[in-house]
């Protein structure tokens, strides 16, 4: 069967860089990665790969069923929830899921459960900020979940270490790069895109997790990679930093880099777009 993840294939998922092993993502949320990008693939496939993984599938239902997505008539299989919610939503279920189950234990440190909870408003921004373009906001979503993912790696390898150098940094959100090289050997960015190069998926997803921290393109483009930066910044000014010390640049400044349509549709002020976040935020964290 598909989801049948054999021993060759767990040893490939595992990354290594330099004396580095980065701990392989769960891979039933990475084949859905790689099978909803299909245009060929049967959504029947899909579900019958969620579902071979009981414990993965029961989680994806009860976000499925919360306040998050709040379907009017619950579903009760991963085919219910597809047809309610639609196959790109399932994408951005299972990699939250994933996400979440990745950190496992390391998020006792609230340090990474403040990375949790930046990647989440990262992430429900990016779709906010999608839809205001008519954009696919669960693309947005699923590329705002995965920004961060080298984040998670690292916060798996030495998860005390990990946490007390974001209690102890201040400065910039990219300031913490080189800290991180000089703790790891390597930084959140390189460690995301090693771990998505491994995927075998679009070179979209691994720019995402590699260049979110590099200055906007001079051109002034709106790609994907440009809103995933924006949002990034956006969670931070909201009250959702990935570190207590993070400098947080003003949200008029940030509102000025939006497009003209998106500047005119998106919140005008930061606490109501925090108060929309933090309700999503606690939707996913209540089930």
């Amino acid at each position: 069967m598909e989801a049948t993840i054999n021993k060759r294939e767990n040893e490939a998922a595992s990354q290594h860089w330099g004396h580095l092993r980065l701990p392989p993502f769960p891979q039933v949320a990475v084949r859905v990665l790689q099978l909803i990008n299909d245009e060929h693939v049967h959504l029947h496939h899909l579900c019958n790969l969620i579902s071979s993984d009981p414990a993965f599938s029961s989680e994806v239902l009860t976000v499925a069923n919360s306040l998050l997505y709040a379907p009017r008539f619950p579903a009760s299989t991963i085919m219910q929830a597809v047809a309610v919610l639609g196959a790109r939503h399932l994408q951005g279920m299972c990699l939250t899921v994933a996400a979440r189950g990745y950190l496992g234990k390391s998020m006792n440190h609230p340090a990474i459960r403040d990375v949790w909870h930046h990647n989440l408003a990262c992430a429900i921004i990016a779709g906010k900020l999608a839809a205001a373009g008519q954009r696919d906001k669960e693309i947005a979503y699923t590329f705002g979940i995965l920004h961060d993912v080298g984040r998670f790696a690292l916060s798996m390898i030495q998860p005390k270490e990990y946490a007390s150098l974001l209690v102890t940094h201040h400065g910039t959100p990219d300031s913490i790069l080189k800290s991180e090289r000089e703790l790891f050997g390597c930084d959140h960015c390189e460690a995301g895109h090693r771990l998505i190069a491994g995927w075998k998926l679009s070179h979209d997803f691994e720019a995402v997790a590699a260049e979110h921290h590099s200055p906007r393109q001079a051109d002034g483009s709106w790609a994907m990679i440009e809103l995933i930066k924006l949002s990034c910044k956006m969670a931070d000014t909201a009250g959702f930093p990935s570190f207590k010390g993070c400098e947080v640049t003003p949200y008029p400044d940030l509102l000025n880099e939006l497009p003209a349509r998106e500047r005119d549709l998106f919140h005008p002020e930061v606490e109501t777009l925090a108060a929309e976040v933090a309700a999503s935020i606690h939707a996913v964290e209540s089930v």
